[in-house]
Order: structure tokens, then sequence, then C-alpha cells
């Protein structure tokens, strides 16, 4: 639970963190290229998702996002494993990143516009480092998920072993009691009468 609340709160910090500065100096529309055309600062206001979707609706994803964010913290005390931690504590900060944008930046609350900046060639789509944190929790529950790992930590293929040697275990212990059995059915020896005959 530690490790899920400090990524949370390292991603929550360091996003709203860019953010302010971005706002503080670039002016809406404003492209800097920082590694030639592989990494662009180009400053917009998102009132939709992803790609600007839905920008007319920007209330529906203020709920979803209190929805999910409610659904995690819920789920959180759950979580033995530190990877599952991380995972989660990506999804929390850059939920919370963009839901604060949301509810507390213009045009009013609920309905603000998320302050996006960073562009890539491989991408349409200007983003922000609460959309990095939240992508890159999606890549890692892939991952997880692929190796069995479950949220305690153990693995998937653990606990099939687990139940084959438990199987051997009771089919040993089956062949012993039908061994056990097998002696007590066989007849006892007739006594041997050894006396000499007169």
């Amino acid at each position: 639970m530690a490790v899920l609340a400090v990524v949370a709160l390292c991603v929550y910090l360091v996003d709203q963190i860019a953010k302010v500065l971005v706002v503080s100096n670039l002016y809406e529309g404003q492209q800097i290229e920082v590694l030639g055309q592989l990494l662009q600062f180009h400053f917009v206001k998102n009132a939709g998702a992803a790609f600007s979707i839905g920008s007319g609706s920007t209330w529906i994803f203020s709920i979803v996002g209190v929805g999910v964010l409610g659904f995690v913290i819920w789920y959180a005390p759950r979580i033995r494993s530190t990877a599952w931690a991380v995972l989660f504590g990506l999804l929390l900060g850059g939920l919370l990143g963009n839901l604060t944008d949301r509810l507390f930046r213009e045009p009013g609350f609920g309905v603000g516009h998320v302050v996006d900046f960073l562009q890539i060639p491989l991408l349409p789509a200007i983003f922000n480092l609460a959309d990095v944190a939240i992508v890159s929790s999606m890549a890692l529950f892939l991952i997880l998920t692929l190796r069995g790992v479950g949220l305690d930590g153990r693995h998937t293929h653990d606990d099939d072993e687990d139940e084959a040697d438990a199987d051997d275990v009771d089919a040993d212990a089956a062949a012993d009691a039908d061994a056990a059995a097998a002696d007590t059915a066989r007849p006892a020896p007739e006594p041997r009468d050894d006396k000499p005959q007169a």
C-alpha cells in the first residue's frame, strides 16, 4: 500500500508541476522543438478524452474519472505484489492528474480543460505526463497478466505446481492406504504343527 501511495504521489506532483510550468511559460498553440522532430512541446487545452474525442462531454469524463478513482482506492488494500502496487500507483497518479484539471481548470468545475503539451511523431495526439503514467500502467498490466503474476505476487504456474504436488501426495497416500488394506485382507497363515509324529 505504501509503494502504491508513493508512486501515485510522485506521478501526481510531477504532472501538476509540469503543467504549471507549461501554462506559465508557453502560450496556447505554441510549439517548441525539444529533440528535433522526435519530441516537441505543443501546448493545447483538451476538452475531451484521448485524441480529443468527446470534447463536448467533459463533465462525463469527470464523472467517469471519479468512478475509476473510487474503484482504485477501494481495490488497493487487496494488493500484495510490489509490481501491482506500482501499476495501481501509476494509474491512480495519472487519473488524479487529469481529474484535477477537469475539476479545477477553466472554464469551470467539472468541465475544465486538460493541459496537454507532449508531441511525438509516432502518435497523432498531444498528451501529458498523466497520460504517460496511465498508458504505462496498462502496459505493465499486460506484462503481469501474460506472466501470470497475481495480486499477491504469486505466479499462476506456482499454484498449478502446488496443486500437482498436492495431487501427488494424495495419490501416494491413497496407494499406501490400498497397500495397508490389502495386507489386512490377506488371510493369516495357518499354524504349522512341527511336533514329531509318534
